[in-house]
């Protein structure tokens, strides 16, 4: 619920706080005190369009604040926290601070926890915490979605229950139908692709690369394009470690020989040598052993020629060719030709998934229907009641002969809600036609026909705070009262803040708070070069008293006025379904 409201250089008010509580809080004060102020401010805070001719004149700028407390897991306290907002909890509850500026030159700015947001956040967090009535821009039932949001609500928990079955149900009927429309709609695409895969695989598959073959075969070819350089090496290299010929040179395993020997003859005296004789053993061994892979590979080359390096050659570009074509090296195109496998296996499938999708899709329609059906039926019994309880509200509110009307309408589709179409229409009499709900009736008669439905709907439907305004336009008397107790009543449920000019409503406030206004005229003792300022004031039961005085006769001094200020105090608090 709205805590505390704080308005600043807004209209004729200068600086004031309204202090608010649970229950009903009303706004009196005298015409052009600006108590419609209250509302401008409160639309602020709900994301309404700014205007700069609203600042106060002179002022650079105005505000308008609101403290906020609500259950920690509500969704507006969620939201804010998403907005990165500053929200202090406390005993399982938490205080949200709201917050719009309007500079004199027409820039709004807002702010949500203490920090700058989109008026964009500010009005979707503001639609969950308040509802404005009083213009016709205003109504929260205006649209058919809310409407069928609140009739589905009074509908009660036993509908809930079909709802959510049948949305259960919609939910894979829809994603169904879907899978079918694509499947359907992309039918020459998918034989295209296909095709280009089928293709695609049948060359992969001619050339069968092998795992790492585009690099085995670069080296062999390497290898084959410098086979003289390589042999020549070779030869060396042999004749280096074992001499064929037997000349002046000596080779290194001969030489290595000698010194074993050498060695071996003096290995009893010195044990040091005997160890180093054993090593260069070792050595004549791996020489030998040198020497023979050198010979082994001589002998190699001198069978691999040209033809070889010709075919290894003929074998890359069609490798090369596939790598341009799908993948960046051959491992990569055989990653490829794996996926693509699985998805030519797929599209070939296609016929099966299109006949089983639809059979699929023709049970779900069928079963949605039949629970369409039943939901209608208990739409069409909600309605009726609700009409019926919203009609005798409106009998009590000056509007004996106003009927509300809602038709619940074939829509001719499945939608996420059903097949209906809902509308909320106003009839103002017997004989007249039923117009929509903002249509045809005044902002006085719109306000009350609103609190008739937010009476019947506040134990369903409840948002935290109702501000009404023009709500008593057009009335008195005993309608008045009626339209007092009908406001307690919705305040037995939810905060209730009213503008009102009736002392027959403010008589049922919990919190009566005036606006009172001061004119100050100019240095030149004139009131056009002066200025006019509007201050707030919560009212004690004494202070109550002389208020509704001042509003029954324009007398808060008057004895008998004062008498007939505190009798209907006295009847209000007697009054049935009082908080």
């Amino acid at each position: 619920m709205l805590e505390e409201l704080r308005i600043r250089d807004l209209g004729v008010i200068t600086d004031a706080t309204l202090p608010l509580g649970p229950g009903l809080s009303v706004v009196t004060g005298e015409t052009g005190a600006g108590k419609t102020m209250v509302v401008t401010a409160v639309g602020l805070l709900l994301g309404a369009r700014s205007d700069a001719g609203a600042v106060r004149n002179g002022a650079k700028s105005a505000s308008a604040e609101a403290v906020v407390k609500l259950d920690a897991g509500h969704a507006a306290v969620l939201r804010a926290r998403e907005a990165g907002a500053d929200v202090e909890e406390f005993d399982g509850g938490a205080e949200l601070l709201l917050a719009r500026s309007v500079g004199a030159d027409g820039r709004s700015r807002a702010y949500l926890g203490g920090r700058a947001a989109p008026v964009g956040v500010l009005a979707e967090i503001g639609e969950s915490l308040v509802v404005v009535h009083g213009q016709s821009d205003q109504i929260r039932l205006k649209s058919p979605v809310a409407q069928r949001g609140a009739l589905d609500k009074f509908a009660g928990e036993g509908f809930a229950g079909i709802m959510s079955a049948y949305q259960e149900l919609y939910g894979h009927w829809n994603a169904s139908k879907a899978a079918l429309d694509a499947l359907r709609s992309a039918a020459r695409e998918r034989l295209r692709e296909a095709e280009s895969l089928e293709a695609a695989l049948a060359e992969i598959d001619a050339v069968d690369p092998q795992p790492a073959e585009d690099e085995s075969l670069k080296a062999e070819a390497v290898k084959l394009a410098n086979v003289e350089e390589l042999r020549i090496a070779a030869s060396t290299a042999h004749q280096a470690l074992i001499a064929e010929d037997f000349g002046e040179g000596s080779d290194a395993t001969a030489l290595v020989d000698a010194a074993k020997r050498t060695l071996e003859h003096v290995a009893e005296h010195d044990e040091e040598l005997g160890s180093a004789a054993a090593r260069l053993a070792e050595v004549g061994f791996l020489l030998n052993d040198i020497a023979t892979e050198l010979a082994s590979y001589q002998a190699a080359l001198d069978t691999e020629g040209p033809e070889r390096l010709a075919e290894i050659e003929d074998r890359r570009a069609a490798l090369a060719g596939l790598v341009r074509k799908y993948a960046p090296s051959i491992d990569e195109v055989l990653v490829w030709a794996g996926q693509a496998r699985a998805r030519y296996d797929e599209l070939q499938d296609d016929s099966t998934r299109i006949e089983a999708l639809d059979a699929e899709v023709a049970r779900a329609e069928a079963a949605l229907g039949k629970q369409s059906t039943a939901i209608s039926k208990a739409r069409k019994k909600a309605a009726r009641d609700l009409s019926a309880r919203v009609s005798a509200e409106l009998k009590a509110l000056a509007m004996a002969d106003a009927t509300l009307v809602i038709k619940v309408d074939p829509s001719g589709q499945l939608g996420p809600f059903g097949a209906d179409d809902i509308s909320f229409l106003l009839q103002p009499h017997s004989g007249a036609p039923a117009r929509p709900l903002g249509k045809g009736a005044s902002g006085g008669e719109l306000s009350r026909v609103m609190l008739a439905i937010e009476v019947v709907l506040a134990a369903v439907d409840p948002v935290p705070t109702f501000v009404f305004d023009e709500v008593d336009a057009g009335v008195g008397g005993r309608a008045a009262v009626e339209i007092g107790r009908r406001l307690a009543m919705l305040a037995q449920h939810v905060q209730v803040l009213v503008v009102t000019h009736l002392p027959q409503v403010a008589a049922f406030a919990d919190q009566h708070i005036r606006v009172t206004k001061t004119s100050v005229r100019g240095s030149d003792g004139a009131t056009a070069t002066g200025f006019t300022s509007s201050d707030v004031q919560l009212l004690d039961e004494a202070e109550r008293v002389r208020e509704l005085a001042r509003m029954l006769a324009g007398q808060e001094d008057s004895e008998s006025a004062r008498a007939h200020a505190q009798e209907l105090l006295d009847d209000a608090r007697l009054l049935p379904q009082r908080r």
